[in-house]
């Protein structure tokens, strides 16, 4: 007797609902999904118990009639693809077949849906179809989602609780939101609003919309282009940041998309620009001819794999830095009054509790205006030539707490961190005589010695070409110690064996060792280790000498480990707080 058979269809699409729905975010996406590419010019995102209880998603979409109401919860059932040339050229949302089927198998399905034409209601139990009737004729389609994984109590169990699955419906819809700007989209668990966009097709309103006006006024417009890729979307100032990625949006013709590469690279593109581990608020739409783009890699697709990666990093990186060179990003030390602009959105908490708590709402032609001043003060700075500095002079007036110089211009007061402004200098002093192709070296009168732990030993002197190039020249003597005969004229001068040290310990801690990253922890290293601290003395000569410095470099505006070096008071700041200029 023939042991292998045929599974049944629903046990098929149990199998396939434990990859493509994990958690009801997974249902909520593919419906929303679906939603989409019906053409809908607005969808709403109902909740009973974050998704666990109740989904339903309605929308304005072409609908369907009888026959595709019925066969759309058939495994493989697609109107979006056909035959094998079609997965070259996939530009839906969806196209497997296999969302609606697998969520069916796994709960009690209500589906209501008009052409215009015929109205048709389709209930489902377990994958099995119970009723079929006529409804209204009014079209779109509203499809509600009951009792996730009643019949699979073991997948139940692994859903997370409550406030989890709500966050991760949430983050997802606001991704979406982002991602089609000219459709209204609202999301309401337990009778409360979480999302409303308004489809007006202004992606900065709806950043607004999502992060509040505080942040929305702090984002900034890019766009770049190559043969292969268009790109568009905003980013923020680097003061503005997030404790994970979540805020990182990147959508490949309007597709929610995951790429931990291109994720690290934007980044990378950050980098000494906000603190480590904290991540920018990004936005961008990356568009591209599908046949470059493979997305059929995952049921619930959402990886994707780029045919050129490098040349999309690249653009993508250099797009960032040139954008970030182009602001002023000298942070505003302004006072908050209870009259402040305040984020509208309301927490997530709320969605949990019947009191509604009172959020001050600020109409939207506010923040407009304040981001059109903001996007013309940006403007000036568009046309500077980058070898001008980015700052205006600044005259030192005095110390604060042995740390912080008080400076000022016609422009308004100015309190800079002298160690990282300091930190700042050298790191790009380093960097540029590090990754020169010629550099002076002096020999020093008495050779240094330089004594290292065995192992450290032994790969330190894997490198002693490396230490060479940035001219640094070693000689083994006995057991596990180096003496210097040459070393840069960099170095400061007094600590060339503490300098030497920390770039032997680099060398010799490095798991994977790469040049051009060795060279960054080094000078960052050294510019941390070499720079004045808080609580040196300095004189009023040092001061200016710091800040004519300062503003010489690249990026004047935070040290290398992305730490703010300078903060402003602008004059108008100074006399609101005095009174002299009242709102």
């Amino acid at each position: 007797m023939s042991k292998v058979k045929l599974m049944s269809e629903i046990l098929a699409n149990k199998i396939a609902a434990g990859e493509v729905v994990e958690k009801t975010m997974n249902v909520v996406k593919e419906l929303v999904e679906n939603s989409i590419d019906a053409g809908s010019s607005e969808i709403i995102v109902e909740l009973l118990d974050s998704g666990v209880k109740k989904i339903t998603v309605s929308d304005d979409g072409i609908g369907m009639d009888e026959e595709d109401a019925t066969l759309a919860f058939s495994r493989h059932a697609t109107s979006k693809l056909f035959d094998v040339e079609d997965l070259f050229n996939i530009e839906s949302l969806g196209f497997r077949g296999e969302a609606l089927p697998s969520i069916a198998s796994v709960s009690h399905i209500r589906l209501k849906t008009s052409d215009g034409i015929k109205g048709t209601v389709v209930e489902i139990d377990g994958g099995k179809i119970e009723k079929i009737e006529r409804s209204d004729l009014q079209k779109g389609t509203t499809i509600t989602v009951s009792d996730l994984f009643y019949n699979t109590p073991v997948r139940l169990k692994y859903l997370k609780n409550l406030y989890t699955e709500l966050a991760n419906i949430v983050e997802y819809l606001n991704k979406m939101a982002l991602s089609y700007p000219d459709i209204k989209f609202r999301l309401i668990n337990n009778e409360k609003v979480l999302l409303e966009t308004d489809g007006s097709s202004d992606l900065l309103k709806v950043v607004y919309q999502i992060y509040g006006a505080d942040i929305a006024k702090k984002m900034v417009e890019v766009e770049a282009e190559n043969d292969d890729y268009a790109i568009s979307g905003y980013i923020s100032y680097p003061e503005v940041y997030k404790s994970n990625r979540n805020a990182i949006t990147t959508l490949v013709n309007n597709r929610v998309i995951r790429n931990n590469e291109l994720n690290k690279m934007i980044v990378e593109a950050y980098h000494t620009y906000i603190p480590k581990d904290k991540f920018p608020i990004i936005v961008l739409n990356i568009f591209v001819d599908p046949i470059l783009i493979d997305i059929n890699i995952h049921p619930t697709k959402m990886d994707i794999k780029f045919s050129k990666m490098e040349e999309l990093k690249n653009l993508i990186n250099e797009m960032i830095r040139k954008r970030l060179r182009q602001l002023l990003l000298i942070p505003k030390a302004s006072v908050r009054t209870a009259s402040a602009v305040r984020e509208v959105s309301k927490p997530l908490v709320n969605a949990f509790y019947k009191e509604e708590i009172e959020v001050p709402e600020v109409a939207y032609e506010e923040v407009v205006l304040d981001l059109q001043t903001v996007a013309e003060d940006m403007a000036s700075y568009d046309t500077l030539e980058e070898e001008k500095p980015r700052i205006k002079k600044m005259v030192p007036k005095g110390i604060v707490h042995m740390t912080y110089i008080v400076a000022e211009n016609e422009d308004g007061m100015f309190i800079i961190d002298q160690h990282a402004a300091a930190e700042r200098i050298n790191y790009e002093k380093y960097l540029k005589a590090m990754r020169e192709e010629t550099r002076e070296v002096i020999a020093p009168l008495i050779p240094i010695s330089i004594d290292m732990a065995p192992n450290e030993y032994i790969i330190a002197r894997e490198h002693m070409d490396l230490f060479a190039s940035f001219g640094i020249k070693l000689e083994e003597f006995g057991s596990n110690t180096f003496i210097v005969r040459e070393h840069p004229t960099w170095f400061k001068e007094g600590y060339e064996k503490a300098s030497l040290m920390k770039i032997l310990e680099l060398v010799a801690t490095k798991e994977e060792f790469s040049k051009e990253k060795f060279i960054e922890k080094t000078a960052i290293t050294l510019a941390c280790r070499m720079s004045i601290k808080a609580n040196d003395y300095i004189n009023m000569e040092e001061m200016e000498y710091l800040l004519d410095t300062l503003r010489a470099c690249e990026n004047p505006f935070t040290c290398p480990h992305g730490r703010p070096t300078i903060i402003t008071y602008t004059k108008y700041d100074l006399e609101k707080m005095f009174k002299r200029a009242m709102d």
